[in-house]
This record gives structure tokens, sequence and C-alpha cells, in this order.
């Protein structure tokens, strides 16, 4: 019960101001969003890579994700042709059961139960999961259309890849930023993670499911919250990460679906319908999943 009334419940609490203020159309999810995504994110991304010095647990990360991505599909296309799934419900459920919420949910949730070393994993997480969702996400949910160069070209786009590179640099050249402006990023960087849990919550107000298609929704769900970790945790062996990594990517993927995948599925009509089905449902039903996987870690 710790778990749940120590860590679970103060997240959800935080989701449900951002639900109740979409609902009250108190505010514009799009202006919080953008403060989320082009200055306050970009700052805690730029903080980790620049105060961490890159080793094997970093390129073990980007190695998992990888990894973990072409696994998933691959589960999801053995699904797909066991059921018979046509191309859109394919389609979507690659959308739904491949990204999980790493980001809004999942660095906070690591915070709250891990502290700040699994938490900085988890921001490294985060971001490739995010480069991922930007490129392989759209591509999959628009593949008729779309090609790689073009999938490539909205990473550059995104102010977290930027962030990134300049992070990585400065740690890499050794540049001493002056310890004001440094306070200055990180004054951003800590406001990053309670806006992005707001955001969340103000974008799971607006997903609507007026005709659930149970069977579909039942299969993802079982495929992101249970499936997903269970992956993770023979990657985590078949990788040798230590523990407190292994134990940051097995959490991270036991993450919803992200909402930010619901969103390009409603762009390019990827099944929008069934992704957001799924990630409202997996997000739902993530608190009793994550209170039993936190309860056998030992939280």
């Amino acid at each position: 019960m710790t778990v749940l009334f120590d860590v679970l419940i103060p997240i959800a609490l935080i989701f449900l101001t951002g639900f109740y203020l979409q609902k009250k159309q108190m505010i514009d999810v799009r202006s919080v969003s953008s403060v989320a995504l082009y200055i306050l994110t970009p700052a805690l991304v730029f903080r980790t890579f620049y105060t961490t010095e890159p080793d094997g647990d970093l390129f073990k990360i980007a190695v998992f994700s990888v990894l973990f991505l072409l696994v998933m599909l691959l589960v999801n296309r053995l699904f797909a042709y066991f059921f018979k799934w046509n191309s859109k419900e394919t389609s979507g459920m690659e959308l739904a059961v491949t990204f999980m919420n790493s980001g809004n949910y999942g660095a906070p949730l690591i915070l709250f139960a891990f502290g700040e070393t699994a938490f900085a994993y988890s921001v490294v997480f985060m971001v490739i999961q995010s480069l991922l969702m930007s490129t392989a996400g759209v591509y999959l949910a628009n593949r008729s259309s779309l090609t790689a160069a073009d999938a490539f070209r909205v990473v550059l786009k995104m102010p977290v890849f930027y962030a990134l590179i300049l992070g990585v640099l400065f740690q890499a050249l050794h540049i001493d930023i002056k310890e004001t402006y440094m306070d200055a990023v990180s004054m951003l960087a800590d406001a990053a993670i309670p806006v992005v849990m707001v955001v969340l919550g103000m974008q799971l107000s607006k997903i609507s499911i007026s005709s659930l298609e149970w069977k579909l929704v039942s299969i993802g769900t079982l495929l992101r919250l249970v499936i997903s970790p269970l992956i993770a945790l023979g990657l985590t062996a078949l990788l040798q990460t230590n523990s407190t990594l292994s134990i940051v990517l097995i959490v991270s993927t036991a993450m919803p679906t992200a909402a930010t995948i619901a969103m390009i599925a409603v762009q390019f009509d990827s099944s929008p319908q069934l992704v957001s089905s799924i990630t409202l449902v997996t997000t739902l039903l993530s608190v009793p999943s994550l209170w039993i996987l936190l309860t056998i870690i030992g939280v």
C-alpha cells in the first residue's frame, strides 16, 4: 500500500489537475505544451547530458531502445497475422503498443520511487523515446506517403534534439558554464517534469472513447502493460545492464501508451480511435499494474 499512497496517488493527482483545467477550458493545452516542448524539456535534456559523462550505460540505453522497438514491432506483426488485423488496425496497434509514456509519466514516477540517479537514466531514455516517436512513430503512422528522410526531418525540428547535441558537446569539450547561467537552466529544468505531468492530464481529457473495440483494446493493453516489461526484462539480461538501469528500463517500458502517439495517430489518420482508446485504458489501468510491478521490485 505504501507504493500506492506514496508514489502513484501523488502522481495521479497532478494528472488530475491538468485534466480538470482542460475540462473546464481554463487554459489552452497547446500553450502549456509549447512551453514544455520548446523551453522546459530542452533545459532538462541539456542539463542531463551536460552533467552526465558518457559511459557504457548511455550506449546500452540507446541499444536497448532500438532492440525494444524492433522486438515490439515483431510481436505486433505476429499478433496481426494470428488475429488477421487489417493494415489500419496493424498500424494503430504498432503505435499504441510500441511507444510508451516514458516522459510525462515514467520519468516522474522513477524520480518519486527511485531517486536522482535512476531519474538521470530515465531522462536519457525519455529523450531517445521522443526521437523514436518523432521518426519511427511518424513513419509507421504514415508509411504510405512518408519516406525515412521525411521522418528524419521531423527530428531536426525538435528542440530537444539540439539540446541533446549541445549538452553532449559542452560535456565533451569541458566547457564550463558560469554558475548563475547554470542556475537559470536548472530552474527551467526543474519545472519540466511537473508541467509535462499537467500537460498529460490535459491531453487525456481530450481523448474520446465513444465506441471501444474491446478485443483490440484488450490485446493492446496486455501488450503495453504486461508483455512490454517482460520483453524489457529479457533485453536487460541480454545487455547485462546494472541493477538500477535495469529497473529504470523495465519500469519505463511498463508505462501506458504515450499521449503524443495518440496525437500522431489523429494527425495521420492511423486508427486514431483505437490508439486513443488504448492510451486512455492503459493510463487508467497503469495504476494497479505499476503498483504490482513496483511491489514486486520491492519499492
